[in-house]
């Protein structure tokens, strides 16, 4: 069955190991400490916070000095590629296995002693593993009774995860999605104040990617937040408020998704009528003032800060002067994916 990390209990520096599957679904605690846990006054310190965080394997470095801020109430995008650290850097949150060096604090309480903040942490690591032979509703109820919570929350969950139809099926007979939403609802036991989930939309189809992105930005809240890992940043960033992105153990980017686009930088694409134009085009867009590089039929001049709309009118009027027809004039942004796969590769940060 599952592993159970609970506050009060030793836990394992390896990983916990289920049905044959490196896996961990970490409710959170008991109902009655989180409902004492309502009445604490909402504060501005970080969700998460790690500072100069290490750890190593021997010689392998597996993750490098990195300092992380996760505000309150934020769903919280972790990506990078594979290795970079982002499992072990969770694992390390959850307590199952300790820093090498470094600090850091989780809902106020030491990285130290996970027991203090892990009765208010839901976590799922490297996907479910429930009994097949069990309903999910069974399942669940297992989980529930071990971890010391309310089972009445169950079908609620259940709804909340959209498996409330199928909650009388057998875990065995769930599609891999139905699987990944099943550990969620685990998860989600206890109503936990942060919540981290590793790499949940991996594997899934394009129907069960759009389906997973719904539910995971529906779960965080000003009391909750979530913190998600991925390995395609497309996946997460129609639902991110925060973004965090590391390479190989290392901090590569952290803050709102809106400031890396906005350092993604747009391009105004121009093409004339005629392709023999392109030469005059370019020159014509130069003699204008501004610098363009021309190839595969048209002109393409970066904005820079400047006011896209008014520096395409002044191409425009510029072409026109010069006796030049254009067939297309269109601002092209590059996208999140695009910034980040430049900065994982080596490029600007």
């Amino acid at each position: 069955m599952q592993q159970i990390v609970r506050a009060g209990h030793r836990r394992s520096s390896r990983w916990p190991t289920t049905c044959g599957l490196a896996s961990a679904i970490v409710p959170a605690m008991t109902s009655s400490t989180l409902e004492a846990d309502r009445t604490i006054p909402m504060t501005r310190a970080p969700a998460v916070s790690l500072r100069a965080v290490t750890k190593r394997y021997g010689e392998r470095t597996a993750v490098d000095d990195l300092t992380i801020d996760v505000p309150c109430g934020v769903v919280a995008g972790f990506v990078g590629p594979n290795g970079a650290g982002k499992t072990t850097t969770m694992a390390m949150l959850l307590g199952l296995v300790r820093p090498t060096a470094g600090t850091g604090s989780v809902l106020g309480e030491s990285l130290g002693d996970p027991a203090a903040y892990l009765q208010r942490v839901g976590a799922l690591i490297e996907g479910p593993a429930f009994y097949p032979g069990l309903t999910a509703a069974q399942n669940l109820a297992v989980l529930a009774t071990a971890a010391g919570h309310d089972r009445a929350e169950i079908p609620q969950l259940l709804d909340l995860v959209g498996l409330g139809a199928r909650q009388h099926d057998r875990f065995g007979s769930y599609s891999f999605g139905m699987k990944q939403r099943l550990g969620i609802a685990g998860a989600l036991l206890g109503d936990p104040r942060l919540l981290i989930l590793d790499e949940p939309i991996n594997g899934l189809d394009a129907a069960g990617v759009h389906e997973m992105r719904g539910l995971i930005g529906s779960l965080a809240s000003a009391r909750r937040t979530v913190l998600v890992s991925s390995h395609v940043l497309a996946e997460l960033e129609h639902v991110c408020d925060w973004l965090i992105v590391i390479d190989g153990g290392r901090l590569a980017y952290q803050g709102p998704v809106a400031e890396l686009l906005g350092r993604a930088g747009t391009t105004l694409v121009v093409a004339p009528e005629h392709p023999g134009d392109l030469s005059l085009l370019s020159a014509v867009i130069a003699s204008a003032g501004h610098e363009g590089r021309a190839g595969g039929g048209h002109v393409e001049l970066a904005v820079d800060g400047a006011d896209p709309r008014a520096l395409a009118a002044d191409v425009n009027r510029a072409a026109s002067a010069g006796g030049i027809v254009l067939a297309e004039l269109r601002l092209v942004g590059r996208s999140l994916e695009d910034r980040y796969l430049t900065m994982v590769n080596g490029g600007d940060r």
